[in-house]
């Protein structure tokens, strides 16, 4: 049986519905963590910003098990709504999701002209030889902090002063994440299987990433054949949120260039 999204699932959508579709694609902290790039491309494209099923307090069917099955519930929403040429841009673990909507589209004719370009913010999934995941589960928050910013101050956020109703929901997403990603966030698959990826694709790193590092980036990217490969200076893990004129000024060169 296919994934499929719950039948009421809503995704917001921003920009002029005859735009070109951007669906954005939000890593584990949330909806929130992609805002600002949503905000960024509606003014030009048609967007699509879905909080994935079982993050913050959404339901998650059963068979939405797995990047995968994501990826798949994804691309097949795509394919009923008619898009076409359509971007997919993914952050962290939005950016595996991407990838993996990227590598299914290629496998099948149902979506011949669906993805129109891809880019993989900082993005987790592929084991890369001497250039580990972080293990995000045993992190407390100065921890995260420390590897996931540039600027660990700007980015730590001190648990203390979470409500219990944002605690449970941070341990929800945590618990969500561990389903869909797995606690290794990866796929031995993955890296191998992105060589039939046929759609250009922006492969984008903070320079100060410690989750996943840029030479990490540089090998997903050299395993794709129609990829490049660009770093974000003072940035970490979230370069739309450190620096978000660097990264508008990567993003928007990549995407004119990807128009068909």
């Amino acid at each position: 049986m296919t994934p499929s999204l719950p039948a009421d699932f809503v995704i917001p959508q921003g920009g002029d519905p005859r735009a070109r579709i951007a669906l954005v694609l939000h890593g584990g902290g949330g909806p929130q963590t992609v805002t600002p790039i949503v905000e960024h491309l509606a003014a030009s494209f048609h967007t699509l910003a879905p909080t994935h099923p079982g993050w913050n307090g959404t339901p998650r069917p059963d068979d939405i098990d797995s990047v995968a099955a994501l990826a798949t519930a994804y691309l097949d929403r795509l394919l009923s709504d008619s898009a076409r040429d359509a971007v997919l841009i993914g952050s962290s673990i939005g950016g595996w999701i991407a990838l993996e909507m990227a590598i299914q589209a290629a496998a099948d004719d149902r979506y011949a002209g669906l993805i129109g370009a891809v880019v993989d913010i900082d993005g987790v999934g592929a084991v890369v030889d001497g250039e580990p995941i972080v293990d995000f589960f045993a992190l407390d928050a100065r921890g995260l902090a420390e590897v996931a910013w540039h600027d660990p101050e700007r980015g730590y956020m001190d648990p203390a002063g979470f409500t219990d109703q944002q605690r449970a929901m941070q341990q929800s997403n945590a618990k969500t994440m561990a389903v869909i990603a797995g606690r290794e966030m990866s796929d031995p698959s993955l890296l191998s299987r992105m060589r039939t990826i046929d759609a250009p694709t922006l492969i984008m790193f903070g320079e100060s990433d410690g989750v996943v590092t840029p030479a990490y980036g540089r090998a997903v990217s050299e395993a794709i054949p129609r990829a490049e490969f660009a770093d974000v200076p003072a940035a970490g893990h979230l370069p739309h949120l450190e620096n978000p004129e660097a990264t508008w000024a990567i993003l928007d060169a990549f995407l004119t260039g990807s128009r068909r």
